[in-house]
């Protein structure tokens, strides 16, 4: 009991250090970016050294950590055009669909528009995998839609590209979520080296295009070749690329300690601290009516966690209940023809070999949060 009650203390005290790395990181990054992109109008060039970032710092990261290589992707490289290369494109452009809406748009309309991935998961879901959803899941999306209407109608600082770009931003982040489920199942590979193979390739694929249109502008616009200018921005592109990389390792530590709905409910809170934080520190002008509608989808995106776990947990329970009506043939079986087929004290130990073994299959004490 000591031992479990140290494990459960333990492992309570690593997600919540990881939430608050998540949540503040993921915070402080978003108001950066806002302030950056302000000063330093170049969406393309922020969206390059996050990446930047993420492939530098993830090389002693994989290191310490001592994680294995990829053995199966090295062998058929041919996923690397199937796959990686196509989630590398699709990471880079959803990303810098994203930085554009922040520069346009305040923080929290960008998030509260970003609140629809539900939508699009679902929609790309049904036509990509063949996905058919419960009455439940499609009313939870009745608030997230009306909630985003509200905040659209009321927001003061609308701008349409802005809209138009946190829009594509979460079509692309939900399609390549889809597209990652269902491609990457059969590939075992780590999910920090996945990260790096993902910022590595998507900036060796980006820098050529980064020196015909950022790269020159920036050049020929004086007021960056001041020193105190230059080293403003600097320091900012460097702490958002850091502040990246630390939410990106807490959101991926996250899905491997704790279960899909908790993931989902910690994310959308995450998002709740943004807006929150985004709206104490820039002050961004709300009105009441604004306000109701970002609760509200973030409401919605709750409901539809539920319930899409509750529909998980019900074909879970579909696939099983099959296998243990089958099992009904073996126990009506009588004691005599068991009896006549063994002797009384085979079936003696038999019997308690088996409760044994079902008994002692699960221990209490490796029980953790992913399996409560």
């Amino acid at each position: 009991m000591t031992l479990h009650r140290e494990s459960l203390l333990y492992e309570c005290f690593q997600i919540t250090s990881l939430c608050l790395v998540w949540y503040s990181s993921s915070a402080a990054g978003n108001v950066i970016v806002k302030e950056l992109l302000e000063e330093f109008p170049y969406p393309f060039t922020v969206t390059l050294v996050q990446l930047f970032s993420i492939w530098i710092l993830c090389i002693p990261l994989i290191r310490i950590r001592q994680v294995p290589p990829p053995e199966y992707l090295y062998q058929n490289r041919i996923y690397y055009f199937k796959i990686i290369i196509p989630l590398a494109i699709g990471k880079f452009l959803s990303q810098l669909s994203s930085h554009v809406s922040l520069w346009k748009v305040p923080v929290s309309f960008a998030h509260t528009i970003k609140a629809t991935m539900p939508l699009f998961t679902i929609f790309l879901s049904r036509i990509i995998l063949r996905e058919r959803q419960t009455t439940p899941v499609y009313v939870s999306l009745i608030p997230i839609i009306i909630g985003v209407i509200i905040a659209t109608v009321t927001e003061l600082s609308f701008n349409m590209v802005g809209f138009i770009s946190a829009l594509l931003s979460t079509f692309g982040f939900s399609l390549q979520n889809i597209y990652s489920k269902k491609s990457l199942k059969d590939i075992a590979i780590h999910h920090f080296i996945l990260l790096s193979l993902l910022a590595k390739i998507g900036c060796c694929l980006f820098v050529p295009f980064w020196f015909f249109t950022d790269g020159i502008n920036i050049y020929y616009e004086t007021k960056y070749h001041r020193t105190k200018t230059f080293l403003r921005i600097f320091a900012y592109l460097l702490s958002d690329g850091i502040l990246h990389f630390l939410q990106n390792i807490a959101a991926f530590t996250m899905i491997s300690l704790v279960s899909p709905l908790s993931y989902s409910i910690a994310n959308s809170t995450k998002r709740i601290v943004v807006i929150s934080a985004s709206l104490i520190v820039l002050k961004n002008p709300v009105t009441f009516s604004n306000v109701i509608g970002m609760t509200l989808s973030a409401f919605g995106v709750i409901l539809y966690n539920k319930a899409k776990y509750d529909q998980r947990r019900a074909q879970a329970k579909e696939t099983v209940l099959p296998l243990v009506r089958s099992e009904s043939s073996v126990n009506s079986l009588t004691l005599d023809q068991h009896q006549s087929t063994h002797t009384s004290n085979e079936l003696t130990v038999r019997h308690h070999s088996a409760s044994h073994e079902s008994r002692s299959s699960i221990p209490y004490e490796n029980q953790t949060f992913k399996n409560v």
